[in-house]
């Protein structure tokens, strides 16, 4: 039936792994300039011990045990597959909470969240807080599989979240987004603003108050950080044009190699991230390989980038006129996040009712800083228990 809801265990078959290590083993690296680092890409020193790492050390099948722990299903909706993880709170007045990644991220960014925000007491935590948590993989990325129609994009995944809510049960929850998520909680927001009791996001867009002065209204430091963005997007948004543009071209060689794959991958979460210049201050290598892995042993890169294509390549930018999301909403700001948003220009877009500054951490907050991500959230979210 098109409706199912099927029970999921990870399992990858020896001769995927097998393949894999063969491919790591015949890895050819490009040559790098002395004294470069990280200046042109990743770093040739660093992609060369993760790969030997992941050839001769990673443990696959430990991590099949984490993703494994909480329960998971799929779904067809919209005739797109849906992984999703469910995981119902023992508390009796846990609140619905659907939690949703963003690129280059997966599932695997919330493994150690679901504890905590599902079971609260178990975990030295108040069960006042507890969640029934619902973290679906966006179509096109890992276990929900290739996307299998041309324009599925952020607001059709949107309409898919909202779907699976709605066929779980659930008619009134929380949402949760950083990234593309954030993206598609918003939506989420826009198509059903009557079923979302508040949104909290660690990424918000906005808009300047006065477009004919943008800077109207800022404060020195937020003028200042709207011109480190002007100037990071200059040196750091060439993914995002190959990507909303020809990924398929980009595709043939991310899903060949397995080093190229992780290059791509790894080099965003060392500059999305709160690590300086080691980015395995903020993930290790484990943490950075089960991300890479459900991109590689489910063919998905090509998917998961056409996302960009589908959401934001030419002419098919979000339109201007933005319907203000009238829920209320929550914004952490963690330090080293790509889009420092003003808070003024948010409230131009978003029912604003919280805005929290956290000592540390980057664009993957609940990745990077579980426990900070997680009392912010819980915080917030107890006013509209």
């Amino acid at each position: 039936m098109p409706t199912a809801i099927t029970p999921f265990r990870c399992h990858v078959p020896d001769e995927v792994l097998a393949d894999l290590k063969a491919r790591l083993a015949r890895t050819r690296l490009p040559d790098q300039l002395d004294g470069a680092g990280w200046d042109y890409g990743t770093e040739r020193g660093f992609l060369d011990d993760l790969c030997t790492y992941w050839r001769d050390s990673f443990d696959w099948r430990a991590s099949e045990e984490r993703f494994n722990r909480f329960p998971q299903f799929t779904t067809q909706i919209e005739g797109e597959n849906v992984h999703f993880y469910h995981i119902r709170s023992p508390e009796p007045d846990a609140v619905p909470l659907i939690v949703t990644h963003g690129y280059p991220g997966s599932v695997a960014e919330f493994l150690d969240l679901f504890g905590p925000l599902s079971d609260p007491a178990s975990y030295g935590g108040n069960p006042r807080d507890a969640f029934h948590v619902i973290a679906p993989s966006i179509p096109g990325y890992g276990f929900s599989g290739p996307t299998r129609h041309r324009g599925f994009s952020l607001h059709k995944a949107a309409a898919v979240n909202c779907q699976l809510m709605e066929r779980l049960g659930y008619d009134r929850y929380i949402a949760q987004g950083g990234d593309f998520g954030s993206a598609i909680s918003s939506a989420m927001a826009q198509l059903h603003p009557e079923r979302m009791i508040a949104l909290h996001l660690n990424f918000i867009l906005g808009r300047p108050a006065d477009m004919a002065n943008p800077f109207a209204g800022l404060s020195e430091k937020e003028i200042a950080e709207q011109e480190w963005k002007r100037n990071y997007d200059l040196h750091e948004s060439g993914y995002q044009a190959i990507q909303g543009t020809k990924p398929q071209t980009l595709a043939y060689g991310l899903t060949d190699s397995p080093a190229g794959l992780a290059a791509w991958i790894a080099e965003k979460f060392k500059t999305w991230s709160d690590c300086g210049d080691d980015v395995e201050t903020s993930f290790s290598k484990d943490h950075l390989l089960e991300n890479i892995m459900l991109f590689w042993v489910t063919g998905t890169i090509n998917s998961a980038m056409r996302l960009y294509y589908e959401s934001i390549g030419p002419a098919r930018a979000p339109a201007p006129d933005w319907t203000f999301v009238t829920v209320p909403t929550a914004h952490a700001r963690f330090p080293a996040e790509i889009r420092p948003t003003p808070r003024l220009w948010a409230e131009q877009m978003y029912n604003v009712v919280r805005w929290t500054v956290q000592p540390k951490g980057g664009h993957f907050a609940a990745f990077e800083q579980p426990a900070l991500f997680i009392a912010d959230l819980r915080e917030f979210c107890r006013d509209f228990r």
